[in-house]
């Protein structure tokens, strides 16, 4: 009889630690070979590339995408720690404007990632902050998202073009796939900016963009406005909105994990090249090769400047969110209301008394 759980000692900075694995045989992906689609599977891949994201997830808020049934199950967005949490585990408490509060998950060693692997966490939702100034970001993303008639090499494309505009501006990007369909970028930057300046940075890149490559790069939030292009979704950077971090598994039976690449890789690597097995040899290999992501924090102020210039001013934001100062109508445009045309006024008529001629 298979053991209800295994006890897995872990080695952190802060001393060694304990985390139970339960139910490890447990089949999570089953689009893997028999026996390497397992629950075990997916907290020893998270061990095997240790340093790489603990170095996405390292002090910040962390949403937990749980799949407890396994990957083709429907996802529990976990926001709060259990009370019951090991005595070890870091947190970090963030609060909404509904005026509610979460004590988010913290990670700070790879520990707290095994640990919440074992709740069924495929992937890690970070903040763009840490807890020493969870309102200031520190890490500008780009997410690159193809819209239906659009394939994967568009999205490549799309993600050269926005290198060469970092280029243009001396920023060191790093990229990596999804994991789903798409490319995120990230641009580490000085935390001294607002959530909602760091959102008009990532509005400034989108616009730019878009005007440079109209045919293929668009930043129309609406969906009837995308048409068939990639999508820069600058709604990423709202306050409490994420994108799964670098290494994280996705949700997809062939268990495809988002995979920090270089640029000359994006133009060949495809989203199947890499899953829980085969980015253990490539991190054996090669490390993580977002290992310098901290080495620069970058100004913001081109970007700020840009989205002046540009002159669109704010760009809607998510449903959920309050209507946003300077925000435009929150309607998509194809059931906007007409304006009403303005009536031209009119000469007033002399009434004409019944049986007289107007003449007289």
């Amino acid at each position: 009889m298979a053991s209800p759980f295994v006890e897995l000692d872990i080695d952190t900075p802060y001393g060694e630690r304990t985390v139970k694995v339960t139910n490890p045989e447990k089949t999570y992906f089953s689009g893997l070979p028999a026996g390497r689609g397992r629950k075990l599977d997916l907290v020893e891949y998270y061990l095997s590339v240790a340093d790489g994201v603990v170095r996405g997830l390292r002090e910040r808020p962390t949403v937990l995408k749980r799949h407890p049934g396994g990957a083709e199950t429907p996802p529990i967005y976990q926001k709060r720690v259990p009370d019951n949490r090991p005595p070890w585990m870091e947190t970090v408490t963030v609060t909404f404007p509904s005026g509610r509060s979460a004590t988010e998950l913290c990670p700070v060693d790879v520990a707290h990632v095994a640990w919440a692997a074992n709740s069924g966490c495929l992937d890690f939702h970070p903040w763009p902050t840490r807890r020493g100034h969870v309102e200031q970001p520190d890490e500008l993303r780009i997410d690159l998202d193809p819209m239906p008639g659009t394939g994967w090499v568009d999205v490549q494309e799309v993600a050269l073009e926005v290198k060469a505009f970092f280029d243009e501006l001396g920023y060191t990007a790093f990229p990596k796939t999804s994991g789903s369909k798409g490319i995120h970028v990230y641009l580490r930057i000085r935390p001294d900016w607002t959530f909602t300046e760091v959102r008009h940075a990532a509005v400034a890149v989108a616009r730019e963009i878009e005007r440079r490559r109209p045919d293929l790069a668009t930043a129309r939030w609406w969906k009837e406005e995308r048409g068939e292009r990639v999508f820069l979704d600058y709604n990423r950077m709202a306050r409490d909105q994420t994108i799964a971090s670098a290494y994280s598994v996705r949700a997809r039976p062939q268990a495809t994990v988002s995979a920090p690449v270089t640029w000359a890789e994006v133009p060949i690597v495809e989203v199947a090249d890499f899953d829980i097995w085969t980015m253990r040899d490539r991190f054996a290999a090669l490390g993580d090769l977002h290992a310098a992501i901290d080495d620069v924090a970058h100004d913001l102020t081109p970007l700020l400047e840009l989205y002046e210039r540009q002159g669109e001013g704010e760009a809607p934001y998510p449903p959920q969110f309050p209507k946003m100062e300077g925000e435009p109508m929150r309607v998509q445009p194809s059931r906007a209301r007409k304006p009403v045309l303005p009536v031209e006024p009119v000469e007033p008529v002399e009434p004409v008394e019944r049986g007289v001629s107007p003449t007289g």
